[in-house]
């Protein structure tokens, strides 16, 4: 038994295709498939029904899968652990990003980070906030940039800032009229939304109703995945969307004009860096953290949710 032969069932238990798996384990095909029957015949049962399709994994199987993974587990916090006790922060790194934040929070902090840690292979990605714990629980990630608070045991939250949330108005809007508005003066019938799966969504909806947006008499019901795409429909059609701070920041003087601002309590949403508690890459972590806050604009680290209000996004 070797630890490739675990990380081939492991990756075929995870695709429930021989195929994706050998790709994903960057092998050919009959090079996995080959180590998995040597494992097979040595523990001498079958671990996947390959008759299946997609195939399934034996009661057998399942067994050897948990045992495995643990095994694997430990085998990268050994190096974890030696890694961390070297003079230098070095070592593998995976982070995931959710869409609404990657765009203005990367290109802050990661020139300067990969300058200052230059032994640390930081592998990024984005992901929605559902997934991301779903890859800290596998330890398929070391870590998540994401909008808390999560509400989930095994998970830490290190707050990183706060920001506030701002409406984008077409001039047609009543809203526009105003300059601030309130969370009771919106309308979800007038509102453009990110898709299903967005935190930011989440945070809107509680923002404006807890009314379900499937009940609401919409003639046109658009959703977008990305802000950009919610802009152009404000302006070129009507109603209005929510943006974050950092998203309007980036804005041309042509469309701040758009912008209201919310009365007190501004809605505002809370950005943490989260790792699973018992995560032993304390020193990539620490050194994330300082570079993000080091690198986030004045006004959002002076920013405190004192008179604010954090919007939960569940």
């Amino acid at each position: 038994m070797t630890l490739t032969q675990l990380e081939y069932i492991l990756a075929v238990h995870e695709h429930r295709h021989f195929g994706k798996a050998a790709e994903s384990c960057f092998v050919t095909q009959p090079t996995l498939s080959m180590q998995i029957q040597k494992l097979e015949d040595e523990l001498q049962i079958t671990i996947f029904d390959r008759s299946k399709s997609p195939i399934q994994t034996t009661e057998d199987g399942l067994m050897v899968i948990d045992q495995a993974g643990k095994i694997i587990k430990e085998q990268k916090r050994l190096f974890s652990l030696l890694a961390e006790r070297g003079s230098e922060v070095k070592g593998d790194f995976r982070l995931a990003v959710i869409p609404t934040l990657s765009p203005f929070i990367l290109p802050l902090f990661l020139e300067s980070f990969v300058k200052a840690y230059p032994l640390v292979n930081l592998q990024i990605q984005e992901a929605k906030t559902e997934d991301i714990i779903t890859m800290l629980k596998k330890d398929q990630i070391d870590a998540g940039l994401l909008v808390t608070p999560l509400n989930e045991g095994f998970i830490e939250e290190r707050p990183l800032y706060y920001e506030p949330f701002y409406l984008f108005v077409n001039p047609s809007n009543h809203l526009s009229k105003k300059k601030a508005v309130t969370q009771d003066e919106l309308d979800l019938n007038e509102i453009w939304l990110l898709n299903k799966g967005n935190c930011f969504r989440e945070q809107v909806l509680n923002i404006c109703s807890q009314k379900a947006i499937e009940d609401l008499d919409i003639r046109v019901r658009f959703e977008s995945g990305n802000f950009e795409t919610l802009k152009n429909m404000v302006i070129k059609s009507h109603g209005y969307t929510i943006l974050p701070h950092m998203a309007v920041e980036e804005l041309s003087k042509r469309l701040q004009k758009h912008i209201r601002p919310f009365k007190k309590p501004i809605p505002t949403r809370e950005v943490s860096l989260v790792f699973s508690k018992d995560c032993l890459k304390s020193r990539i972590i620490n050194a994330l953290e300082e570079e993000i806050l080091g690198s986030v604009p004045d006004e959002i680290r002076e920013f405190q949710a004192k008179s604010q209000e954090v919007v939960d996004i569940n």
